[in-house]
């Protein structure tokens, strides 16, 4: 656990451990441990809600089309600049409604020029939507959830004093293998070497609804920055980590899972949106903070290196776990 001193001085010299003596984490990582804490997750409701994306990935005057399920789900911009979401298709003859123009709360069909939803009162209906700053979500009835006024979140930094970045990648599973993949710590120092290492779960302070671990990021093979780190789901599609020792105290990395249907093999697709949200009291940080067009494409690339060994594990979990593979 990191020290008072290293809050001054975050990067430490610990040198990576060689391969030889890196400890198996397997009688940690128990099956019925990590099913646990699964279901503990599954448990909570989500509302309806779900994570389509980045916001910057949506601009003004133009609209963008995403999936939920099997439903196309089509998303705006109003003139005040607030999200807007609606049916993936247009009422009249069906046209995607992708890469249309706005005009104040409406999306503009490219094929005829329908205004929706003003044009078309009724049967093309709005659907709730948000953009939190960083995701952008939308509601849509889902069998078992309670549908909420927004989407339930951790505590995040302030946008005034953080930096994010935003991973998406495609999935051949179901979202309870990728919350399962975060929810399973043990792997990170024994799968992800280049990225972790020291990495110990608390089990005196853990709960099923709440994974404390103590971990070293690494920089280099010498140097090091140790944190603590706490695993939650706010709701059944998101885990959270926070930082809440150490350097980037209240940082947080947060992971999404939004099933979109099936793949022409009929297995399951979903989609894992994963939010960095960094944030640090040193002065440099505000530095780095004006370099994020720059900064932001170096912390993506991390997160797509980590997400190649991590899907694969997700992918092969829903294999095993559905009998498709035998073990």
């Amino acid at each position: 656990m990191p020290t008072a001193a290293s809050r001054h001085i975050p990067v430490r010299r610990i040198p990576q451990p060689s391969p030889d003596a890196v400890r198996s984490t397997w009688r940690e990582a128990s099956l019925p441990r990590i099913e646990r804490a699964l279901a503990a997750a599954r448990s909570e409701d989500a509302g309806g809600w779900y994570v389509l994306g980045a916001s910057r990935d949506l601009r003004a005057g133009r609209s963008l089309v995403r999936r939920v399920g099997n439903r196309e789900v089509a998303l705006w911009r109003a003139h005040d600049g607030s999200v807007l979401a609606g049916p993936g298709a247009c009422p009249h003859m069906g046209a995607r409604l992708e890469g249309c123009d706005t005009d104040g709360t409406d999306v503009v069909c490219r094929w005829h020029g329908l205004r929706l939803p003003s044009e078309w009162p009724g049967t093309w209906a709005p659907l709730p939507a948000h953009d939190d700053g960083v995701l952008l979500w939308v509601q849509v009835p889902t069998s078992g959830e309670e549908p909420s006024s927004a989407p339930r979140t951790a505590p995040r930094p302030p946008a005034s004093a953080s930096f994010d970045a935003v991973h998406v990648r495609l999935a051949r599973c179901e979202a309870q293998d990728i919350i399962a993949n975060r929810l399973d710590p043990w792997h990170g120092a024994w799968f992800h070497p280049y990225a972790f290492s020291h990495l110990t779960v608390d089990e005196d302070a853990s709960t099923d609804h709440c994974l404390v671990t103590d971990v070293t990021f690494r920089l280099s093979r010498t140097w090091g920055v140790p944190v603590r780190a706490e695993f939650t789901c706010p709701d059944s599609r998101t885990v959270v980590m926070t930082i809440t020792d150490g350097e980037g105290e209240g940082s947080v990395v947060e992971t999404h899972a939004t099933p979109v249907g099936h793949d022409a093999n009929g297995l399951p697709l979903t989609v894992m949106t994963e939010a960095t949200i960094a944030s640090s009291p040193r002065p440099g940080f505000t530095a780095a903070r004006r370099l994020s067009p720059v900064l932001r494409p170096l912390v993506q690339r991390t997160q797509a290196r980590l997400w190649d060994d991590d899907l694969a594990y997700a992918e092969r979990r829903f294999l095993v776990r559905t009998g498709r593979v035998a073990t």
